[in-house]
């Protein structure tokens, strides 16, 4: 590795560096970094070995010696800095998502904000997280409860959502004294240059968070080392069902704990008396925001009978004003959109048929698709279970809120929902019976701030980000007890 000076106006020259040690570092190895809206490279990115890996994770070691003593309120100013360095370099932060993953405006103003919000939230919330001092049962004794930092933090964030994901991946454990190793997206390797670069300019000291960026071909050995290194004491990982399975397995057969925050298969309900108006609009935004690339997508739209044909109209004229771009909607390469099509495909093979959308709308890109809504979809097709994560979700009609209810859980998914009624009892009594760790009532299934826990139920994960919950995940608890 060699120390990267050669910068340019995007911060970093020709070749994205890591962040290892304070320092910004090249490696011998790189990879070609694709533009999505384009299909054009538009520059490399180092790739870290295991070698580079395990230097992170010693880097952070050395760091949480001292760190881990470091006062709340330096720890708080270091946040709030962030976050006017964030609003600072706000442009440079649409250029880097724009090119790298092909975020619309929309998506990132949305996703930036809440990154924003979360360095804030976050720097304010730092002495909620506190230890206790209990009255014990024998005389002459006491004892008080210590809340301490885990050490080095393994955090793999994705490339969907990379300012919201990436950021609170390392805020957290960092506000409550752990050092951090970042192994962002090889999608995405300049929003996780410019994540460190925020936090390092805010003043974090060196060692105190890592990156590590690698080809896609390394991910298992370099992601194995990493979880299999002393050093690393909790695992954090955001992303499919099928990898946090194995990173999960991994850190288990090691007693490390993790928190993960995987797939869904989000549910929105539409009872007869919703104003329908609002629950289309709510419905296309949660189905088709971000191309569907965001695991709180709405992927099955469950609409009463008595308002279903009425609905459907509706909702494919608010689909038409938000999402019509002749173009499509960009994904972050051309492999979800072959495993969009063959989804509806296969549903269509089995009796499906498309409400919304045609199979034989060309795009201009690879990467594109237009949106499609599926209906008559049953047991049996493939998307009935599988997560499509991407710009298609299915409708179904039912006569009853049980019905609704049956249809939302019949899922391994439980990560977000939505329900649309004018009947707030109505509309709790069903929230209380779908499994899931967010239901949002009269707007769409995509929701999140940094004042509300964010977790999943069943496959779609545990452990929580985001408020006082959030914090408490980073520190472990500690009983001490003495003779007076």
């Amino acid at each position: 590795m060699v120390a990267s000076s050669n910068t340019s106006a995007n911060g970093f020259g020709p070749i994205i560096p890591l962040w290892l040690d304070g320092e910004q570092i090249n490696t011998n190895l790189t990879y070609d970094v694709f533009s999505p809206s384009t299909g054009q490279k538009i520059y490399k990115s180092s790739s870290a070995s295991v070698d580079d890996a395990l230097k992170a994770v010693k880097s952070g070691q050395v760091a949480f010696e001292t760190w881990a003593h470091v006062k709340p309120n330096e720890k708080r100013d270091i946040l709030l800095r962030a976050a006017d360095i964030l609003l600072r370099r706000k442009e440079e932060m649409r250029s880097l998502s724009k090119h790298e993953i092909g975020e619309v405006d929309s998506m990132f103003e949305f996703e930036f904000n809440l990154a924003v919000q979360a360095c804030k939230a976050i720097a304010g919330l730092i002495p909620a997280v506190r230890g206790a001092a209990p009255t014990v049962t024998d005389e002459g004794r006491s004892a008080m409860i210590l809340r301490e930092p885990y050490g080095v933090v393994l955090s793999i964030a994705p490339w969907n959502a990379p300012y919201i994901l990436g950021f609170r991946a390392c805020l957290a454990p960092l506000a409550m004294g752990n050092t951090v190793v970042l192994k962002g997206s090889e999608s995405s390797p300049g929003v996780y240059w410019a994540i460190a670069s925020v936090l390092h300019e805010a003043g974090l000291p060196k060692g105190c968070l890592n990156t590590i960026i690698h080809r896609q071909q390394d991910a298992a050995e370099v992601t194995s080392a990493l979880i299999a290194s002393q050093s690393v004491r909790k695992v954090t990982f955001t992303g499919s069902a099928t990898v946090g399975g194995i990173i999960a397995s991994q850190a288990a057969k090691l007693l490390k704990p993790t928190l993960m925050e995987l797939g869904g298969k989000a549910p929105t309900i539409i009872c007869e008396d919703a104003n329908l108006q609002e629950a289309a609009l709510g419905a296309a935004l949660g189905s088709f925001l971000h191309s569907g690339q965001i695991c709180m997508c709405t992927e099955r739209v469950i609409v009463h009978a008595a308002v279903a044909d009425k609905f459907k109209e509706m909702f494919k004229q608010a689909i038409d004003q938000v999402f019509g771009d002749p173009e499509g909607l960009i994904l972050v390469n051309g492999t979800p959109v072959l495993k969009n099509k063959s989804l509806i495909s296969d549903a269509i093979s089995k009796g499906a048929k498309l409400l919304y959308g045609s199979t034989e709308q060309k795009t201009s890109v690879q990467s594109a698709m237009h949106p499609m809504v599926v209906e008559d979809v049953r047991e049996g097709m493939t998307i009935y279970h599988t997560e499509s994560f991407g710009p298609t979700v299915s409708l179904f009609t039912v006569d009853s809120d049980d019905d609704a209810i049956r249809l939302a859980n019949d899922t391994e998914y439980g990560l977000s929902a939505s329900i649309f009624t004018e009947d707030l009892r109505r509309a709790l009594r069903i929230a209380k019976k779908i499994q899931s760790g967010a239901v949002h009532i009269n707007s769409m299934s995509v929701h999140d701030e940094s004042a509300l826990p964010h977790g999943g139920h069943k496959s779609s994960g545990y452990g929580r980000f985001n408020g006082v919950e959030g914090l408490e995940e980073w520190v472990q608890t500690k009983t001490v007890t003495w003779k007076d």
